[in-house]
């Protein structure tokens, strides 16, 4: 009974209203408290939950995303991308995937990737006759690839809680799959704009943005995937000290660069990323709490087995693991996600003998499919609230969009060396 309470509480509390880190902590905590295990021990295991050296990046990288967003990065991201492309229709659809994909490869978040290009994107669609609930969708969805395309914070917990796959591996492993997922979104991006005939064509004599102008002034952007991926990869710095190389980067760009940035918009750059980091680290460290009810309960390998015992195979397994993360990943963000189920999951990885680092971009995708999938999506309920638009609008549209994500996870599942390729060639395993 005492398992079942777990869960059963913890989903109540959420039900409630309760932020998610104190229902993991208030349903483990009376778990245990029942179970008479140990309960004195929970200030220690709060306290190891958090203090890892890996978790140093997310405060950092979270400063970088909103450094780099203020900065008006994104803007000369939108504009060099629109004079490479030219004016089209389905080209803006397009040139919004784009710029969050480059974005991602800056912050690592989806919901700062969604306000950064929802906030110049937005604007420029709905002025070509895009409908709000489209551009809602395609840069909600086109966020989502951002927690794949390195850096990614959800990377890094996942390397936390699986030793045996390392930052720099999932770093590079995200690579391939992040852009052929940004691909895959702009086929029925550019598909739907054209058919529905949204946006405007160029008319005669009307030419594209002048290339190099708009080049040389996002060109300090484009450089900053560069910096942090080439430095990891020369060993000049491990993937903590790339996050604050990255926000450094951001701010020499931001001061002394495009010089939109001043003291003042520093502080609250700090400030708001402390908020946002708080939350995360507070869910990381509470999460802990549930954990230790989990494995101090026996309750993982009972679920492990009873789920290899359904008898539907490797790849049965595999689909069943994407349709249920898919649905949790609605209402759950995936760094919750990853510290209630991976203790689950990894057991069964082991038992099909896949490989970690590959398992972890696969659930990775799930969770990104999940980040615009109505009713909870938390890209799409930012995305929505920059165009005016409702959730319930958006479902005609998003629908497309999550098809063809899932047509990239089905690639990357059925071949893994899409996604192992890269680790490979660099020696990251």
């Amino acid at each position: 009974m005492i398992p079942l309470l777990l869960f059963a509480g913890f989903f109540l509390l959420l039900f409630l209203g309760v932020p998610i880190g104190a229902g993991l902590a208030l349903a483990g905590a009376v778990a245990i408290a029942l179970e008479g295990s140990g309960f004195l021990s929970l200030s220690t295991t709060v306290y190891t939950g958090v203090a890892k050296y890996p978790l140093l990046a997310i405060p950092m990288f979270v400063l970088t995303g909103l450094i780099f967003e203020r900065s008006g990065v994104a803007a000369r991201l939108v504009a060099f991308a629109l004079a490479v492309v030219g004016k089209r229709q389905g080209a803006l659809p397009a040139v919004a995937i784009v710029v969050a994909m480059f974005m991602g490869g800056i912050s690592g978040s989806g919901p700062a990737t969604s306000a950064a290009v929802g906030a110049v994107m937005t604007a420029a669609m709905l002025k070509e006759g895009y409908p709000r609930a489209f551009t809602a969708s395609v840069i909600g969805a086109a966020a989502a690839t951002d927690i794949l395309i390195p850096p990614s914070i959800a990377f890094i917990v996942y390397s936390i809680l699986v030793p045996q796959a390392s930052v720099p591996a999932l770093f590079a492993a995200g690579i391939v799959p992040g852009i052929l997922a940004g691909l895959a979104l702009i086929v029925p991006a550019v598909w739907l704009s054209r058919r529905h005939g949204f946006g405007e064509v160029a008319r005669d004599g009307e030419t594209r943005p002048p290339l190099w102008p708009a080049f040389r002034e996002a060109v300090w952007g484009l450089m900053a995937p560069v910096v942090i991926l080439g430095g990891l990869r020369g060993g000049l710095f491990t993937p903590t000290e790339a996050a604050v190389v990255a926000a450094a980067y951001g701010l020499f760009v931001g001061f002394f660069v495009y010089r939109t940035l001043t003291l003042r918009d520093l502080y609250g750059l700090l400030v708001e990323a402390a908020e946002v980091s708080g939350v995360i680290l507070t869910v990381v460290a509470l999460a802990g709490v549930f954990a230790w009810a989990t494995a101090t309960l026996g309750i993982i390998d009972p679920v492990a087995r009873g789920i290899l015992a359904l008898g539907i195979g490797e790849y049965g397994v595999l689909a069943l693991l994407i349709a249920v993360l898919v649905v949790i990943g609605m209402f759950l963000d995936g760094v919750s996600t990853f510290l209630i189920l991976l203790p689950i999951l990894v057991p069964i990885a082991n038992h099909f003998q896949w490989d970690l680092v590959w398992f972890g971009v696969i659930l990775t995708m799930k969770l990104a499919i999940g980040q615009f999938t109505p009713p909870m999506a938390v890209n799409l309920m930012v995305t929505c609230k920059i165009a005016g638009t409702t959730m319930e609008a958006t479902v005609r549209w998003v629908g497309w969009l999550i098809v063809a994500m899932f047509v990239a996870l089905a690639l990357v599942a059925a071949l893994p060396q899409l996604a192992l390729w890269i680790p490979h060639t660099l020696g990251y395993e």
